[in-house]
């Protein structure tokens, strides 16, 4: 079921090289199709939503209906446990003081004499944020709610809207309006799949255009975001889950399975991948999965991911392990070992770290406050998780006084001459025509 590889090795080699280029290739006649929602979205507003909600969800709404009203997010908190309320709670909290940390500042300088620069730093106007619903909305991601709402209304943003695609009732989960109520959303729409995203692209008569449209969808969902990335601000694209794990010889093997397993009940296409110098710990890891399956509910879906993708890989040492940790450069990584904080600093590529045995990634996904919508694909190398700064535009500004221009003026009209942009050049020295 979970290959197992020794680095260095030809199939080791040909498995990473694969990794490196993980970034899915989307077919040419799917982002055909979703051009013709999107211009159904764009001609005929609501009554596109309803139809493709109708004909995708099987549900059957009408125009009125699409915005949740305030009492049904009133009935929604009779309906939610007050453990879950809780719950709830605690990790917006968390979310919230982890990313009023690193929230960016205007600022302003005077570097040189006679000069003055700086930055403005603004909230986008409007966020839509998507939600996928889960086993047509019994399961509800009320994690993903706080992810992306929290820092959001961090960043100051005045209107923020929420589409989900609706159970076969036409409601909402009551977990996913609490949530949303709890985390600031201003806005829930019962709507989901690409045709949300285009609504929100575009606007319709119930449903405003956006500055910006964050959080994670299927393969329908990902290309709509793509197709609309010109039109209005996206977080990134974002494919299947994905853990690795670096484990020593210190490691519990129980512990291991179930991480590698968190992350590949997710689905068929996530990658699951351990990575150890133990050759003791590989064998306890492959010998424990299939036991420790046997009672996951979403068990094929996660013998599907590990068969396709996942992979042991046995290494000579812990070093060798960050090289290959880098290549792959995952978006959730684990350091399950003795002294993890040694190994932390070697980390140049993942999306978020997890130090130690007592630190599984699920304490990410809901908890500590640290962002789970995460850069996927390979895409760390150069992306980040999502925070604050996502829904925060820079806006620089400049004043020179007339001393400052005469003293820079000469360099200015050189560069603009060498690019041969005569007005650049000529915007200079017209002002150079008076005396300082």
């Amino acid at each position: 079921m979970l290959r197992t590889l020794t680095y260095p090795s030809a199939k080791c080699e040909a498995y990473l090289k694969a990794l490196e280029n993980r970034i899915s290739a989307y077919p040419t006649k799917l982002e055909r199709y979703l051009k013709e929602i999107a211009e159904d979205v764009k001609k005929k507003g609501d009554s596109a939503l309803l139809e493709y909600t109708e004909k995708f969800d099987k549900v059957k709404l009408n125009a009125n209906a699409l915005r949740i009203k305030d009492e049904e997010i009133e009935r929604a908190y009779r309906e939610v446990s007050e453990e879950l309320l809780s719950a709830i709670r605690l990790a917006i909290k968390q979310v919230r003081q982890f990313h009023e940390k690193n929230l960016p500042q205007s600022w302003i300088e005077s570097f040189t004499k006679g000069i003055i620069v700086g930055q403005v730093v603004r909230p986008v106007y409007s966020c839509g944020l998507y939600i996928p619903g889960g086993k047509g909305g019994e399961t509800p991601l009320i994690s993903t709610v706080i992810m992306t709402a929290v820092p959001a209304k961090i960043a100051g943003v005045p209107r923020l809207i929420m589409v989900s695609p609706p159970r076969v009732d036409g409601s909402l989960h009551p977990a996913l309006l609490v949530s949303a109520k709890e985390a600031g959303v201003d806005e829930v729409y019962r709507v989901g799949g690409p045709w949300s995203i285009f609504a929100l692209a575009y606007g319709t008569e119930t449903i405003p255009k956006v500055d910006l449209i964050c959080g994670p969808g299927n393969i329908y969902v990902t290309l709509a975001k793509k197709l609309v990335a010109f039109q209005t601000g996206i977080d990134f694209l974002a494919g299947p889950s994905e853990v690795v794990v670096v484990a020593d010889g210190s490691a519990n093997p129980k512990f291991v399975v179930w991480d590698l397993l968190a992350q590949a009940e997710h689905d068929p296409e996530s990658l699951s991948i351990l990575i150890t110098p133990s050759k003791k710990l590989a064998k306890a890891v492959k010998n424990l999965l299939p036991k420790e399956m046997s009672i996951l509910p979403r068990k094929e879906i996660a013998e599907g991911a590990l068969k396709k993708h996942g992979a042991i890989i046995v290494v000579s040492s812990l070093d060798e392990a960050m090289e290959l940790v880098n290549r792959i450069a995952p978006e959730h990584l684990e350091l399950a070992v003795e002294n993890p904080e040694e190994l932390l600093f070697e980390v140049k590529n993942a999306g978020a770290v997890f130090l130690g045995h007592y630190t599984p990634e699920a304490m990410g996904d809901y908890l500590a406050g640290p962002n789970h919508v995460l850069p996927t694909m390979g895409l760390a190398r150069f992306a980040s998780a999502l925070s604050a700064d996502k829904f925060l535009k820079k806006i620089n500004f400049l004043k020179y006084t007339k001393l400052a221009l005469f003293a820079q003026a000469k360099e200015v009209i050189t560069l603009a001459n060498a690019e041969s942009l005569f007005a650049h050049a000529q915007a200079v020295k017209v002002r150079l025509e008076e005396n300082p």
